[in-house]
């Protein structure tokens, strides 16, 4: 069913494009949120994102059933990016049906440097861009970065998945309001608004904010037409939690690796599977 829901969504993106390109009467956003409506609103699952960090760790996360491989640099930060060449060899061992995801750093309130990011990601592969809107303290300037991301990127690729991620802990580094994160990704015209913790010091997502914060998070989301995607030190215990509200996306890397630690430990197939066979229980 997973796959399926990948399919589509890149079916959305496709159907949404030939509209844009022909001028068609019907817009590309109604187009895309009828389909979102029908596949993923009516949809009983949620998808798994792993975040390895090189080759091995890529193919461990494939074996283990990962939805969507999220090429990140933990060293670099909670959406730390990795290197061009590293997303390229990724994509490329990464099958066809599964979706390619690159972070581009918890990003400097600066749209030029970050758009120029965007680019390189898109250049190497990356189906799913996401930006840690680390550097921006506020709705506007949020938007800014993200819909100067969103324009550099579609004006080469009106499929590629675009997604604004803030952090549930915004106020320890002082970036935008995480309840802000579905009105800024609306305004800037992205596909997905996301959460994750800016400091990794064993705190999770459900330390800053509680299960109906998070459902009020999703549902304004799915309200403008956006995907949510939902992460930050996410156990396995509270995985269902996140299914049940509406959760699309949940991203992991510390649960999928041996010993549980996103720094020091690594990403293991065996781990992978009984997170995606916990998904597929629910």
């Amino acid at each position: 069913m997973a796959e399926l829901k990948i399919i589509f969504l890149k079916m959305i993106h496709h159907i949404s494009s030939i509209f844009f390109k022909n001028n068609s009467i019907i817009n590309n956003k109604e187009v895309i949120l009828l389909y979102y409506k029908i596949i993923f609103y009516w949809r009983k699952f949620m998808l798994l994102l792993i975040s390895p960090i090189n080759r091995e760790e890529a193919l461990e996360s494939i074996e283990g059933g990962a939805d969507i491989v999220d090429v990140k640099n933990p060293k670099e930060g909670s959406l730390g990016a990795n290197f061009p060449w590293v997303i390229r060899e990724i994509r490329e061992l990464t099958p066809k049906d599964k979706l390619v995801s690159a972070t581009l750093g918890d990003v400097p309130y600066k749209p030029g440097t970050v758009s120029l990011a965007a680019m390189g990601a898109h250049v190497s592969g990356a189906d799913y861009i996401k930006v840690g809107l680390y550097g921006t303290k506020d709705h506007d300037e949020a938007v800014e970065v993200m819909e100067n991301v969103v324009k550099t990127v579609k004006d080469v690729s009106e499929d590629t998945i675009i997604v604004a991620a803030g952090y549930a802990d915004a106020h320890r580094v002082g970036a935008v309001d995480p309840m802000e994160i579905p009105k800024v990704a609306k305004d800037a015209g992205c596909d997905l608004a996301m959460l994750d913790t800016a400091v990794k010091d064993g705190h999770t997502l459900f330390d800053y904010l509680d299960i109906d914060q998070l459902k009020v998070f999703v549902e304004e989301a799915h309200s403008y037409g956006l995907l949510t995607a939902l992460a930050g030190s996410v156990k396995k215990d509270q995985l269902k939690p996140l299914h049940d509200i509406g959760c699309d996306v949940v991203g992991i890397r510390g649960a999928a690796c041996i010993g549980g630690d996103r720094n020091t430990g690594k990403i293991h197939h065996t781990a992978v599977a009984e997170l995606k066979e916990l998904l597929d229980s629910f």
